[in-house]
């Protein structure tokens, strides 16, 4: 009866001996899992970062969205250096009748007021070409990271990443590991899905 506590006493380091085993054991079944689950290239563990600008340059969607935005601007400029070239002929052509008095004193301030209108209606138009052209710029800018977030929620949960950080000239991301880069296979992705979903509409 007295070797009673101490069988127990033995019974019970066997049995956390066993457990501690197991315990680390797993782990290491684990954390072979989580490596060998990682895509060929991908860096082993559950971070990653992408060079933000280089993904943007070489990110194909930002190049066409870009390109139909200088396409309205260019546009706009257009219509805008129309408009002030009407004007300018217009404050021509009031100068001369008016230096070579060939208009009434009246007729010089109805010409007056048109002119006042048409360069206040000229600044307007530019205002608002302007203001259309930044929100366009901006609904751009929001659509090509709605687009490469979606994506990396993709990309993260294909090669088991909890985080993928974005590193730039001054962001919090100070310094990362090359090795942890994956700027390139993203890109790569990116693209390929850009273009079919392209092609697909």
């Amino acid at each position: 009866m007295k070797k009673l506590p101490l069988i127990l006493a033995v019974i019970s380091i066997i049995a956390i001996a066993i457990l501690f085993v197991l315990e680390f054991s797993s782990t290491d079944d684990k954390t072979e899992i989580q490596s060998q689950e990682a895509s060929p290239g991908m860096p082993a563990g559950n971070i990653a970062y992408v060079e933000v600008d280089s993904v943007l340059l070489n990110f194909e969607m930002y190049y066409q969205l870009r390109e139909e935005l200088m396409e309205k601007q260019q546009s706009s400029e257009a219509e805008l250096n129309t408009k002030g070239r009407e004007y300018e002929t217009g404050a021509r052509d009031y100068e001369e009748k008016v230096r070579k008095g060939l208009v009434t004193r009246s007729t010089a301030q109805q010409m007056e007021q048109e002119l006042l209108q048409q360069q206040q209606d000229l600044r307007n138009l530019a205002n608002q070409l302007e203001s259309q052209l930044m929100e366009e710029e901006r609904v751009m800018n929001s659509r090509i990271l709605d687009y490469i977030y979606n994506y990396l929620d993709e990309f993260a949960a294909e090669n088991n990443f909890d985080y993928v950080l974005g590193k730039s000239f001054g962001n919090p991301v100070m310094y990362a590991n090359e090795k942890l880069n994956v700027t390139d296979e993203v890109l790569k992705g990116l693209n390929f899905k850009y273009n079919k979903d392209k092609s697909s509409k």
